[in-house]
């Protein structure tokens, strides 16, 4: 218990804020304007991170949605490709629409 009461005595009494800064706050105040600078600029570009990143995250997926719907695309025209190039369809074109026919033996030249 003694030790407690001897702690106690050797506590400073609380001085004023004003007492600590005495007519110094001029001196204070350009770096505590440039402290607060500091933070606002910090916290604007945290800020405006944050919603680039979102920003292109969205970005991201939209063009993951094009590429996916561009790669169905694609097959569906490789596979009409692949059907507008068969010989009967070809042959059929050539006599429906062309009016073309079989060449006779007569009608074909050999070339050496």
């Amino acid at each position: 218990m003694s030790n407690a009461k001897t702690a106690y005595g050797r506590v400073i009494a609380p001085r004023r804020l004003e007492a600590i800064f005495d007519g110094k706050r001029e001196e204070y105040l350009p770096a505590l304007l440039v402290i607060l600078a500091l933070l606002t600029t910090v916290s604007i570009f945290h800020v405006w991170s944050r919603v680039k990143v979102v920003d292109l995250s969205l970005q991201l997926g939209e063009s993951r949605k094009q590429l996916k719907e561009m790669q169905q695309e694609q097959s569906k025209l490789k596979l009409e490709v692949a059907s507008l190039k068969t010989p009967a369809r070809i042959e059929s074109v050539a006599r429906s629409e062309l009016g073309l026919s079989l060449p006779t033996n007569q009608q074909v030249v050999q070339v050496r």
